[in-house]
């Protein structure tokens, strides 16, 4: 069981509270399961109260001295419920906050009542920017565990070769490679900040169904097993000459990627492999153009308007009518995370220290989909790659 060390905890925090001073916030509240773990280096359940000054205090429901072992954080104590909060804070010398920040994206309405209530002369304002902005820049340590993600990830690539055959289900291949994920480290968990964004590994599917739109703000989509859970792989069986898609997200120790890569049996049409083809010029021209200082949305734009201009205006991105507006993603402890390639995101710059994939990719109704994802970093010397699987367009012969 590797520990986030404390030395990292320490920094975050530290960050934290600069963000918080120049908002004139006296104190966070993070309860979050995916921010606990940023900022304690575990999920036990509780909360960590953050102040403007001074070691932030994690006070555990269940289980403190579990959390105790995990978590390098100095002050860890046990707690019965909000209403203990400001004795605990008091007993540290923390004053009294009159404006506090919470996860107001993340956070159910009747848990924040009861904080609410525990501090009622306090203004709350949503803390979660400031959040996103210290977990966006990532650290040699959080490079270092994706680093082990993408390692991951290229082992169940390359066990699509050992394990597709002509007549299993997509659940079948995806069952397969998610075996494999799981024995190298896989948590069985990607957490996504989004309401309802519900994620298991990714998307393994063929065909058709890999053209098919689902209710999540995706590009692919897919039928899924059941309308319970309506995206990903389906009991469809893989043919011959369609694509089949391995879109997955590595885990390791709290830390996710992101990769695409297209497979098929016997062939694909042409304008299949000319759209995979594509989309690696698209993934090109991102690789020329990120640079410390460019803008989100600059990207987004620039690299959308040379997919339209090779005529993928309504396939771009999902089918006509439910293409996403992004190409980009930030990821780290979830898979949304800042920074966003996306439409509209002009004041929001590159950074060194950024992580994110990039997924270019068109979406062929009634025939399939194709694509290219892998997950970058922005370092002191530039762009780098983590996920290195071959972006070779695999036809298997079998």
């Amino acid at each position: 069981m590797r520990l986030t060390p404390a030395t990292e905890l320490e920094y975050r925090c530290k960050m934290l509270q600069n963000h918080m001073a120049a908002e004139g916030l006296d104190a966070i509240i993070i309860a979050q399961n995916a921010d606990l773990f940023y900022f304690t280096g575990t999920v036990q359940s509780g909360c960590l109260y953050v102040p403007a000054h001074g070691q932030p205090l994690y006070l555990v429901r269940r289980d403190a001295a579990r959390a105790r072992m995990e978590s390098g954080l100095k002050e860890v104590l046990p707690f019965g419920s909000p209403k203990d909060i400001p004795q605990l804070a008091a007993g540290h010398g923390y004053p009294e906050p009159k404006k506090i920040g919470m996860e107001f994206d993340v956070l159910p309405v009747a848990l924040f009542e009861r904080y609410r209530k525990v501090f009622p002369n306090a203004q709350f304002s949503d803390a979660t920017p400031l959040i996103r902005l210290v977990r966006m820049i990532k650290s040699h340590y959080e490079i270092h565990l994706m680093k082990d993600a993408a390692d991951q990830v290229d082992k169940v690539t390359r066990r699509v070769r050992d394990v597709l055959r002509e007549g299993m289900s997509d659940l079948e291949l995806a069952a397969e490679l998610e075996h494999t994920a799981r024995l190298n480290g896989h948590l069985g968990l990607i957490r996504m900040r989004v309401f309802n964004g519900e994620m298991l590994f990714g998307h393994t599917f063929s065909g058709t169904d890999s053209a098919v739109p689902a209710y999540t703000d995706t590009p692919f989509g897919g039928v899924g097993p059941s309308p319970c859970f309506g995206q990903g792989a389906s009991y469809k069986p893989i043919s011959r000459n369609e694509p089949i898609i391995v879109d997955f997200a590595g885990s390791f120790d709290g830390y996710l990627v992101d990769q695409t890569r297209i497979f098929a049996l016997g062939g694909l049409s042409d304008r299949l492999r000319k759209g995979y083809d594509d989309m690696l010029r698209v993934q090109e021209l991102m690789k020329q153009i990120v640079v410390v200082g460019a803008p989100w949305g600059e990207v987004y734009d620039r690299c959308l308007a040379l997919a339209v201009e090779m005529g993928y205006a309504d396939s771009f991105m999902g089918a006509k009518g439910s293409q996403v507006s992004f190409i980009g993603h930030g990821l780290g402890v979830e898979i949304d995370e800042y920074p966003f390639i996306a439409r509209g995101f002009q004041d929001m710059t590159f950074q060194v220290g950024m992580a994110f994939a990039f997924e270019p990719k068109v979406v062929f109704p009634g025939e399939g989909a194709v694509g290219i994802e892998n997950t970058f970093y922005i370092s002191d010397e530039g762009l780098k790659q983590l996920t290195y699987s071959s972006e070779e367009l695999v036809i298997l012969s079998r």
